[in-house]
């Protein structure tokens, strides 16, 4: 009997993979609690050769896992957990999946080595693509790569390309099959043909792991289509998602992260490249003129004055809507990111939303130090323009402006300051508020952040 046929004993196996997963929850909260959310299934058949995900299921092939070691196992738990978490089986959309999923591994498996995990034998793992999004990585593939990915993404298939996420794409014979497969579920007993809930919990395995362990696990249609066919020999593979879980599984995946990491910082434990991937993805979503609108006008000072007035007025005391001027200061970085395109953008982007709070505003362009000719003020009534010379080009300081602001004895009732965030910040929050309109990934030590493109 080779060592291929020998017989594996599937209850040391999920003890193992218990043991990982548990280590992961003391060690990496973060990815510890990720890991949870997924149940362990193991896979029958050849559909997968070592793990797999649905975004509902962690699926392992236990001769697979009976050849890592401790180290190796964790690794591919938190590398089918991220997968997951950043939302890699809703953000295809029109491209080719082979190379979207290689994009996948190729952003995810960085994070993970540098959180101190061990990657397996023939993890794609390339220097250059550090840092990045599997969105940049995929332009930077070539289109006939045949390198394999460390897993099997079984939430997708080839069949599914620009279709992802939109569910009027689905012709009318498409959706006759998936209501005559959930028909034949019925008839079968399993669910009725009902359409299942993304939160229906599954029964726990004899010696594995239980709903009640794991949480709420978003488990579909093709999960439950996954446990029915499993038998003696492990789950056979699921069928991908359809438009509308991975719709519902993106927003419990987003909600189930932004938890994970919340905790995870509180503890002191999510740090560096995972970190910053994190918050990136966490940014508000919403267009930044919005998000400067909204703020500008929710401090605008309008009130009703009751202060009694003269006789000659009469004997009602009518309340009398009174508009207070704003006080806001605008910072430019001219270090050179900035390009003037971008730059007139937010000028313009700024002068239109002057006139609707009736703001004053001081502009302060500065790269390492304030530009010459600054401030320049404009009254509400001012058109808000870019002076003719503007200079920079230089190195990159915030401090100039805020210790500009100081010297003056100022309290703006906001400043705004359009950069990439990468330069010299003061050490001391200031008393009045601030926010950054940030081109590009770097964080702010404090402050409100608003992500530019």
């Amino acid at each position: 009997m080779t060592t291929a046929d020998a017989p594996i004993d599937l209850s040391a196996i999920e003890t193992k993979l218990a043991s990982a997963r548990t280590r992961l929850i003391l060690d990496k909260p973060f990815l510890g609690a990720l890991v949870l959310r997924l149940p362990m299934q193991p896979a029958g058949g050849d559909w997968c050769p070592t793990t797999a995900t649905d975004a509902k299921c962690f699926y392992y092939n236990p001769r697979y896992i009976a050849e890592l070691s401790l180290d190796e196992t964790q690794f591919m738990l938190a590398h089918e957990a991220l997968h997951c978490a950043l939302s890699h089986f809703a953000r295809r959309q029109h491209r080719v999946k082979h190379r979207w999923d290689l994009a996948c591994d190729y952003a995810i498996n960085p994070l993970l080595v540098d959180d101190g995990l061990k990657p397996p034998p023939n993890a794609l793992l390339m220097p250059l693509y550090k840092g990045m999004t599997a969105e940049e990585i995929y332009p930077l593939l070539d289109d006939n790569d045949q390198s394999e990915t460390l897993d099997t993404h079984a939430y997708d298939s080839d069949a599914d390309g620009g279709q992802q996420g939109e569910q009027s794409d689905l012709d009318e014979r498409d959706i006759q099959r998936q209501q005559q497969s959930r028909g034949e579920q019925g008839d079968d007993g399993e669910q009725g043909g009902a359409e299942p809930r993304a939160d229906t919990p599954a029964q726990p395995r004899d010696g594995g792991t239980s709903r009640s362990e794991s949480g709420d696990d978003g488990r579909g249609a093709a999960g439950a289509e996954a446990e029915s066919e499993q038998g003696d020999d492990g789950a056979g593979a699921p069928q991908p998602l359809t438009p509308d879980e991975r719709e519902t599984l993106q927003v419990q995946w987003q909600q189930r992260m932004a938890g994970a990491a919340q905790q995870a910082m509180q503890a002191g434990k999510l740090r560096g490249e995972l970190k910053r991937m994190i918050d990136h993805l966490l940014q508000p979503q919403l267009p930044w003129r919005m998000l400067l609108a909204r703020y500008m006008n929710s401090i605008t000072r309008e009130d009703y004055s009751w202060s009694r007035p003269s006789r000659r007025e009469g004997d009602y005391i009518i309340p009398s809507l009174r508009s207070h001027q704003l006080d806001l200061v605008v910072a430019i970085d001219t270090s050179g990111s900035i390009k003037d395109g971008e730059m007139q953008e937010f000028i313009d982007e700024v002068d239109a939303l002057k006139a609707q709070v009736r703001a004053r505003v001081t502009l302060l362009p500065c790269d390492a130090s304030l530009c010459e000719g600054a401030p320049f003020s404009f009254e509400p009534w001012e058109q808000f323009q870019r002076p003719e010379r503007i200079g920079g080009g230089g190195g990159t300081s915030f401090r100039p402006v805020f210790q500009w602001v100081e010297r003056q004895g100022l309290r703006p009732d906001l400043l705004v300051y359009f950069t990439d965030a990468d330069g010299e910040f003061p050490v001391d929050e200031p008393a009045y508020p601030v926010i950054w309109l940030v081109k590009g990934k770097q964080q702010v030590p404090w402050g409100q952040r608003i992500q530019l493109n």
